[in-house]
């Protein structure tokens, strides 16, 4: 499901983001990425389907947090079967961006960001909302991540961060470029409506 598709059902029953094209896109990149030694975020994880599939498939520590409290219920509800399942599950902290959390604690940081580009006069005032939309720009909340994340990078930490065509994929890296970061790209695909990348960020 497109998140143009989401956005149409939005309501009580779509308060937390469901896994789509960019999910699993960066789900790919970070199952590559990640090895077993090390410590992962992912910021925004929604229904924690991203984490999940990390845990599941790696033996990193992974931490999922999120700052809708309906999403931070559905993925520790998804971090309680992974354990059942397979003993092993990851922790879920609800949290705004990485803010919460100390310096240097992430070995791996990943995020698939709202990066909408949204009408302030179509502002839809939900968790959806928060979830899809980054402001006119598409960059709302991409951008105060970039100003933030590599304080919580340990040394040698990358970031996995989804970036949208709809978001002006040059402008993302140039910001990211100007906070210190070195850019690769890491997986893209393209789509009728837009073109995905995961870029590896390293500082």
């Amino acid at each position: 499901m497109t998140r143009d598709e989401l956005a149409a059902r939005r309501g009580v029953e779509t308060a937390v983001y469901q896994p789509a094209e960019d999910s699993a896109l960066l789900a790919r990149a970070a199952v590559d990425d990640v090895s077993g030694a090390d410590r992962v975020l992912e910021v925004g994880t929604g229904s924690g389907w991203v984490a999940e599939r990390v845990a599941a498939e790696t033996d990193a520590r992974v931490v999922a947090s999120d700052l809708n409290p309906h999403a931070c219920r559905a993925a520790r509800e998804r971090a309680r079967g992974l354990a059942a399942d397979e003993g092993s599950g990851f922790e879920v902290v609800t949290a705004d961006l990485v803010s919460a959390f100390r310096d240097g604690a992430f070995d791996v940081v990943l995020f698939n960001p709202p990066y909408l580009p949204t009408d302030p006069d179509n502002e839809w005032g939900d968790w959806m909302e928060r979830a899809l939309s980054g402001g006119e720009s598409g960059r709302a909340v991409i951008e105060p991540f970039l100003d933030d994340v590599g304080r919580v990078l340990a040394s040698g930490g990358r970031v996995l961060l989804l970036v949208s065509s709809l978001t002006g994929y040059e402008t993302v890296i140039d910001y990211a470029r100007d906070r210190g970061f070195a850019a690769e790209k890491a997986v893209e695909e393209s789509y009728p409506f837009e073109a995905l990348t995961v870029v590896r960020l390293t500082l």
